[in-house]
């Protein structure tokens, strides 16, 4: 997964590599691809897509920070999922930093000014905490389940912090994991097409074609196809589990809990399949025609900034919703330097009062 600007051009020199523009290839010839012309001025184009990731730039990372600073400015232990949201707020943070390189290339028309070093090191960062990123919010579904359903009795013991730590290090693992083949093959390269340097992956020359194939199934599976599922029946389960009552307040966690599966298939689903549908065209099993590779062009690259957009609601949704959180955030900022006058204790006293006499709290029912 890159966010690479290069125009049907450089996806020529790509193609060539796949070995899909040489012989007597029944979907494809040289003289085709040559005659595709774009649909979309790819200036203007490359300048949408810049200012729509400067938004999610600024967005993202300012709420994501926040997120962060509040949690280790505060007592957030004695909430079962801390340590993922944290770890979310983390990655969500490190991709979203990573968005001003993408996008200085974006403004130079694809041109890639960084360097191979900067090149695969700034992939990695952004697939790594875009992997972590999915599968902590796939491990937060399963644990509030099982906090709810089976430990609901059970105090926060030892066992169970060391167990979600141990959890947190094998989804950087394995997110690392995840991202190292795209990562590998990436090289800044001259381009034959295109007057400039870009950043992009050269795959092996005896079967290009099936590694790009590999690569992309690879994120689609590990990206959408297996988490999105576990999240979904997990969380309905979840929901499942909440009495169905009159109460306001478990009426807003189900529809809370119905939001994180809306809010996670609206994001990822339209990219995870405009990139199904580009490897089926790799595979032959969609013939290949001009109108078809500038639509992949332009959605491939709308889907992936749109995807982002997860990385601003994540917050929303994990933290600014929980009455917890905006207790801490209130207590971090407001009253961090009032322990002499006494207001700190005054709104602790506050807090603990109104959740005593709370009926079905939303971070009682749904643990954050």
């Amino acid at each position: 997964m890159s966010l690479n600007g290069n125009d049907l051009t450089e996806l020529m020199e790509v193609w060539e590599e796949l070995n899909l523009t040489t012989g007597d290839h029944d979907n494809l010839s040289h003289v085709e691809m040559l005659l595709c012309s774009g649909t979309v001025s790819h200036t203007v184009f490359l300048h949408i897509l810049s200012v729509l990731y400067i938004f999610i730039f600024l967005v993202g990372f300012a709420a994501n920070a926040l997120v962060v600073w509040v949690n280790l400015h505060s007592d957030r232990n004695r909430y079962e999922t801390h340590l993922y949201i944290l770890n979310l707020a983390v990655a969500d943070l490190c991709v979203v930093a990573t968005l001003p390189v993408w996008v200085t290339s974006l403004l130079q028309g694809g041109h890639w000014p960084f360097g191979e070093v900067v090149c695969k090191l700034t992939h990695l960062v952004f697939s790594m905490n875009l992997f972590s990123s999915i599968f902590f919010l796939t491990c937060m579904s399963v644990d509030r389940y099982l906090s709810v359903s089976f430990f609901t009795d059970a105090p926060s013991s030892h066992r169970k912090k060391v167990v979600r730590r141990l959890i947190c290090i094998l989804v950087w693992l394995l997110a690392l994991a995840a991202s190292v083949p795209d990562t590998y093959f990436l090289q800044a390269v001259r381009s034959a097409h295109y007057n400039g340097t870009v950043c992009r992956p050269v795959y092996p020359s005896d079967n290009p074609r099936a590694w790009m194939v590999g690569v992309q199934l690879s994120f689609i599976v590990l990206g959408f196809a297996v988490p999105s599922p576990i999240i979904a029946i997990f969380y309905l389960l979840l929901a499942a589990v909440i009495p169905p009552s009159s109460d306001q307040e478990c009426r807003i966690s189900r529809r809370i809990i119905l939001a994180y599966i809306v809010v996670f298939l609206v994001c990822w689903l339209p990219f995870h399949a405009i990139l199904l549908l580009d490897t089926l065209s790799l595979l032959n099993l969609i013939p290949f025609s001009c109108q078809l590779e500038n639509f992949l062009d332009v959605a491939l690259h709308l889907t992936q900034c749109f995807s982002l957009v997860h990385c601003c609601i994540n917050p929303v949704l994990y933290n600014f919703l929980n009455s917890n959180y905006r207790y801490d955030l209130m207590k971090a900022f407001i009253f961090k330097y009032s322990t002499k006058t006494g207001l700190a204790r005054l709104i602790d006293g506050s807090h603990t009062s109104e959740t005593e006499h709370s009926g079905v709290a939303i971070d009682n029912s749904v643990p954050m």
